[in-house]
This record gives structure tokens, C-alpha cells and sequence, in this order.
């Protein structure tokens, strides 16, 4: 996946503004930073993203990744993200990036 390094740095901004408590998708990443897909944001939250908090990054449909799952929901859980039925809400947690 062809990737600059300025897009890897956007992508990181991004994520570090989300609160404690809040959510943002793969999709409002890419949006917020101009990608064309948010596969691109999953790359780079997988490759570059340990110092970040990347447990407030998750699916379109409020589901976090397979292998991620307990450890995401544990996280937000204890933020006061709301988490139904392995889900989170994502009305009302969902953070409107600039």
C-alpha cells in the first residue's frame, strides 16, 4: 500500500485528538484526512499506532476487529464508551473530527 509519510502523520494527528470516552471509524479518519479508502488508516493504525490510542478507532458498524475485540471493548468500557452486545454505540460516542 502506497503510503507517504505525511499521510501516516495526518492519520496519527487524527487519532491522538480523540478523547477519552469517544469513537471515531477508519472511515472518518480517511475522510478527515483525505485518503481515498479507510483500509489505509487500518494499515497504518496496524503498523503505527502503539503510542497512540487506538482503541478509539473502530469499524463503521461499532464492531472492533475480530482479534482485538475483548481487549477494545475492555478499553472503552472503561472510558464510558457505551458497549451493547459487542457493539459500540455509536451515536453517542462517536467524536466529529475537524
Amino acid at each position: 500500500m502506497a503510503t507517504t509519510d505525511a499521510e501516516v502523520e495526518r492519520v496519527r494527528a487524527l487519532v491522538a485528538t480523540v478523547p477519552a470516552g469517544r469513537v471515531v471509524t477508519y472511515g472518518d479518519i480517511a475522510a478527515a484526512a483525505g485518503l481515498s479508502t479507510p483500509r489505509t488508516v487500518g494499515w497504518i493504525m496496524r503498523t503505527d499506532s502503539a503510542d497512540l490510542p487506538w482503541h478509539r478507532v473502530i469499524g463503521a458498524g461499532g464492531k472492533p476487529a475480530a482479534h482485538l475485540a475483548d481487549r477494545q471493548l475492555r478499553l472503552l468500557a472503561a472510558e464510558g464508551v457505551p458497549v451493547r452486545d459487542g457493539r459500540v454505540d455509536l451515536r453517542a460516542a462517536r467524536f466529529p473530527l475537524p
